[in-house]
């Protein structure tokens, strides 16, 4: 399916998912009913996510694996690591200040004056890990097979780059297995294609799932919750923009029209993680170094989570307006450092940001009880910090490559408009069959 189309399609699907959602729940004979129907045609949009996960921990391990091998010089490694994460730490720090200053401004949950909810009162969602010592101990895997099961994006990083490593310092003897790895990342861009095209009936189901469930009116509900949220990601946006500008100048805007499918995709389907495939590909199109986009782009959706970080300062802060909770400015800071260790890590994947809230808000006094104001909507405000996040890792690659003076011409000419297209090749080894464009 050609990639203009897909974006067409899934535009469309969204538009119908939103109507067929709409009439089921208006006629629905009862909250069972509405129950069921979400249930079953939900189906299909997680069909479309596990077959996403499905590639993801091979795709992150090849493409990576491969990107570290080529590069050769345990020096570059290095040096093209410190700015990487040197920009996803400043990167994380802006996002969840904005995040902060915005709630700060707007006051979302001011005048809703809710009464603090009875002691013990839980809100179903598991609390995240909330200390340096239980992070670290997460992010190295004991088995690298058990972490690929799990879909434990961070600790495949973390194995993927001792692998590349050693094959770099191994030279020549490791080329054919790393030639072996390079085809797999190949067969993971194929097998992509063919996912992709079940995308546009996942984005139906999952927006007629939602809509069937808790009504269009939810949205009016939290009205100004959803509406705040939008414009302090549109802040983040221009932000993420200008500082790309900074150092890619005008070809930053040629960037956006690349990857609009990708941040599409992730907007509609809720997942930063459904867009990988389809994000690697157009930066390579874009003019990045296939190995420093392999390199970059995988452990940013570990450590460079810009639209979730946001949304866990202005969720937080936003609850605690709620119940008329003040908190002092010492414990706004203290609450940025939190977030700044239970953030990495976070999978790009729906729901991952209310984990990290629940375990903030028992850090503060805050009801954890609180969780179950937003998840009525937290779809919705997902689907805004996943197409963020795609955004963010976007961008931070382009701006790691032209650091090192890796970023070439595009590799085709977009013209005005023009929807981008999936890029076949993935390495500097000759192409094996071309993969459709997506």
């Amino acid at each position: 399916m050609q990639s203009k189309h897909l974006t067409l399609y899934i535009i469309l699907a969204m538009v119908l998912g939103i109507i067929c959602g709409y009439v089921v729940n208006q006629y629905a004979d009862n909250s069972a009913s509405l129950a069921s129907f979400a249930s079953y045609i939900s189906l299909l949009s997680d069909i479309f996510l596990r077959l996403i996960k499905m590639i993801i921990a091979p795709l992150v391990f090849s493409t990576l694996v491969v990107g570290i091998a080529r590069m050769g010089d345990s020096g570059a490694i290095g040096r093209i690591g410190l700015k990487t994460m040197g920009w996803f730490m400043f990167m994380s720090i802006t996002s969840l200040v904005l995040g902060l200053v915005m709630v700060t401004v707007l006051e979302p949950g001011v005048g809703l004056n809710l009464a603090l909810p009875a002691v013990g009162t839980e809100s179903g969602i598991a609390k995240g890990t909330m200390n340096l010592k239980d992070f670290l101990h997460h992010a190295f895997p004991t088995s690298i097979f058990d972490a690929m099961a799990k879909n434990e994006i961070l600790q495949i990083v973390v194995f993927s780059i001792f692998f590349g490593v050693a094959g770099a310092a191994l030279g020549e003897r490791a080329t054919p297995l790393i030639d072996v790895i390079d085809v797999v990342a190949h067969v993971m861009l194929k097998i992509t294609t063919y996912i992709m095209n079940f995308a546009p009936v996942a984005v139906f189901a999952a927006m007629a799932a939602v809509i069937a469930k808790e009504g269009i009116e939810v949205l009016a509900v939290y009205g100004k919750f959803v509406v705040g949220f939008y414009a302090s990601i549109f802040v983040l946006w221009c932000v993420i923009t200008l500082l790309g500008f900074l150092f890619l100048r005008t070809r930053v805007f040629g960037l956006l029209r690349r990857i609009r499918g990708a941040i599409l995709l992730a907007f509609t389907t809720a997942s930063s993680e459904a867009a990988y495939p389809q994000t690697l590909e157009q930066l390579e199109k874009f003019g990045c170094n296939k190995k420093i986009s392999s390199f970059v782009l995988p452990i940013g959706y570990s450590f460079n989570l810009d639209g979730s970080m946001m949304y866990c300062t202005f969720a937080t802060l936003f609850i605690a307006q709620a119940y008329g909770i003040e908190l002092t400015l010492m414990q706004k800071i203290m609450m940025l450092l939190i977030l700044m260790l239970t953030s990495k890590g976070m999978a790009g994947v729906p729901r991952a940001s209310l984990v990290v809230i629940a375990a903030t808000l028992s850090q503060f006094n805050i009801p954890e009880a609180g969780l179950l104001l937003i998840l009525g909507v937290d779809h919705f405000l997902d689907m805004g910090r996943s197409a963020t996040n795609v955004l963010g890792n976007a961008v931070a690659t382009g701006v790691v490559c032209k650091w090192e003076n890796e970023l070439g011409e595009e590799h085709d000419v977009l013209a005005a408009g023009a929807a981008p297209e999936i890029a076949p090749e993935f390495t500097d080894q000759p192409a094996l069959d071309k993969p459709a464009a997506v």
